[in-house]
């Protein structure tokens, strides 16, 4: 093979795959923390809400500050506050959080081909800080620069959790400073719905995600009547399904095909 013939097999890249190959580690904590600044407009009055709500639920500071550095998981930290406050069992409350938080599980999974192979400290710290947010930044940052070493997907991921993290824990406290001061008015719980819908609509890439996001849905408010939220019990596991169902339907189609 020549020269020129070897070089034209190379894999081209874009501009923007360029330049983040030749960020430094720093760099590209740099880079994710910037990208994750927009999430403060969103975490500001979704973390005050939960502060107000804790504190109406009768949870002093220290209780507060510890359920928010422990969990740091915004929505179970609603789900267990709020059966707390409907004096639910506490099994319940348990299990209701943790199936509120197994998405994490999914995306931990599905982090393993880029961070898996990432020193046990890292990963450590790494599941500590993986919230939603972070997630998805970090996520669609290596699905699109899939050739950065492990210092610089480590490197974004530590510059998107230092700026959504504390912010969340500033936020909660503000709360609990500031809540009787917040005129009722002020309707801060529309920060969870905009955070997720965020979130979710640049992910849904595939009819898998679709199908999974619309039975999620649908579900959700069939079985709204149960008690305790248990409703996403049942809703979890149907979206999922319908994402796998639709996931082998297309590799089969594709299958066919071929």
């Amino acid at each position: 093979m020549s020269a020129q013939a070897g070089l034209a097999a190379q894999p081209s890249h874009s501009p923007d795959q360029s330049r983040a190959l030749l960020r430094s580690p720093a760099q590209c904590l740099r880079h994710g923390f910037l990208q994750a600044l927009p999430f403060i407009l969103v975490l500001l009055p979704f973390g005050m809400l939960f502060g107000v709500v804790a504190t109406d639920a009768g949870l002093d500071l220290p209780q507060i500050l510890g359920f928010t550095v422990l969990v740091l998981a915004g929505a179970s930290q609603f789900t267990a506050v709020q059966l707390l406050t409907d004096q639910a069992p506490a099994l319940v409350v348990i299990v209701s959080a943790i199936a509120v938080n197994l998405r994490m599980a999914m995306y931990s999974a599905s982090l393993v081909p880029w961070l898996g192979g990432a020193r046990p400290r890292d990963r450590a710290w790494i599941s500590y800080v993986l919230i939603d947010q972070t997630y998805a930044l970090a996520i669609q940052h290596y699905e699109k620069h899939p050739r950065l070493s492990m210092g610089q997907r480590i490197g974004y991921f530590l510059g998107a959790a230092l700026a959504t993290c504390p912010f969340w824990l500033l936020a909660t406290l503000l709360g609990v400073w500031l809540g009787n001061a917040i005129p009722e008015g002020w309707a801060l719980d529309f920060a969870m719905p905009v955070t997720f819908l965020a979130l979710i609509a640049p992910m849904l890439r595939s009819p898998a995600h679709v199908a999974a996001a619309l039975v999620a849905v649908v579900a959700s408010l069939a079985f709204a009547f149960l008690p305790s939220g248990l409703g996403l019990f049942v809703a979890a596991p149907l979206a999922m399904l319908a994402g796998a169902g639709v996931e082998v339907l297309m590799e089969r189609r594709n299958g066919a095909r071929l």
